[in-house]
């Protein structure tokens, strides 16, 4: 063979790498999420996913917690697929129905809405999994949070088990090891796991979850020693023990429940954090310090929470020509 024929055959293998290299990145880039995602497919759904927000937001402001409670449910179960959305079928128990989410998971009936309006609009284009971002984000900034940009393109996945639910949300009951356990395994960090902490600001909390802190902490105490005794009796009053007050929900924040603002980290630091999981976040020098930094400082924990929503959003999302988009919420095409 020549040298000039070997150069030439040489170049051309180069080449060929050189494009495989290229296609391969470009299916890489393209499965990545995209702000504006929706821009020429759909160019009204970030509109009117706010629009079901906001009307069920006026109607009860408490859909604002549950909306972005159930975007974190979702990420945190095979990722941010949708897959809590899925009913529950003769031969299989869903997410939505285990002991963690049921009954206090709500604002499927906004999800509904959206979809509904989307099909109408755009059949067949916009995930359940992306409106479940949206609304969260737009549940933020209906209780004065920041606004963030979402990035889009999520799939919707096709499988929806009670036990992964049970083995992947952090209980109310954890410490901070476990905490950092949980949200690691996402791919989050201990940091990231303060600040969306920092989402029990809103909402409302069922007694059951907590009134072990109050009337059977453990063998040797009744009353959970780290929170307020002053605290611990309102809680009392309004949660009695046993059967009694096992309807009943409570604000997680009794001073501003429907406002995304700082005051979860003042409560911690003052012995009022809700849950064992909330309270510990002191019990931990590398914790304590980032309450105490959120607790004097609204505005970088604002901009961090919009962060760290952004970076929980992308936690095991199917794009590209994985999944599918599912007509109804509900159900698996």
């Amino acid at each position: 063979m020549s040298p000039n024929r070997k150069c030439l055959q040489n170049s051309t293998t180069t080449t060929a790498l050189l494009l495989l290299v290229l296609l391969s990145l470009t299916g890489f880039l393209e499965a990545e999420l995209q702000r504006g995602f929706y821009m020429r497919s759909c160019p009204m759904a970030e509109y009117i996913i706010k629009d079901e927000v906001r009307q069920a937001f006026f109607s009860d402001w408490g859909y604002a917690a549950g909306l972005v409670r159930l975007h974190f449910h979702d990420c945190f179960v095979r990722g941010c697929d949708a897959s809590v959305l899925i009913d529950s079928t003769p031969g299989n128990t869903a997410e939505k129905d285990a002991a963690a989410n049921n009954p206090s998971l709500r604002g499927f009936d906004v999800i509904d809405n959206a979809k509904a309006r989307l099909e109408n609009m755009c059949p067949g284009v916009v995930s359940c999994a992306d409106i479940l971002a949206f609304a969260a984000r737009d549940s933020v900034e209906m209780t004065r949070g920041l606004g963030y940009d979402v990035p889009a393109g999520r799939r919707d996945g096709s499988i929806s088990r009670d036990s992964e639910a049970t083995m992947n949300l952090p209980p109310p009951f954890a410490d901070v090891e476990l905490l950092t356990k949980i949200f690691g395994s996402k791919g989050l960090t201990q940091e990231e796991m303060v600040i969306l902490s920092g989402a029990h600001t809103i909402g409302r909390a069922h007694c059951t979850s907590f009134s072990n802190r109050l009337y059977s902490f453990n063998t040797t105490t009744v009353q959970d020693p780290t929170i307020h005794p002053a605290y611990a009796a309102q809680l009392q009053r309004q949660c009695p023990s046993g059967k009694a007050g096992a309807n009943i929900v409570v604000p997680m924040d009794p001073i501003s429940p429907a406002v995304s603002d700082t005051a979860y980290y003042r409560n911690i630091l003052n012995n009022r954090g809700l849950f064992t999981s909330d309270q510990t976040l002191i019990s931990v020098a590398s914790t304590a310090d980032l309450v105490n930094q959120y607790a004097r400082d609204p505005r970088l924990w604002g901009r961090k929470f919009a962060d760290a929503m952004v970076a929980m959003g992308q936690v095991g999302v199917l794009t590209g020509d994985q999944g599918e988009i599912r007509g109804n919420c509900r159900v698996v095409n």
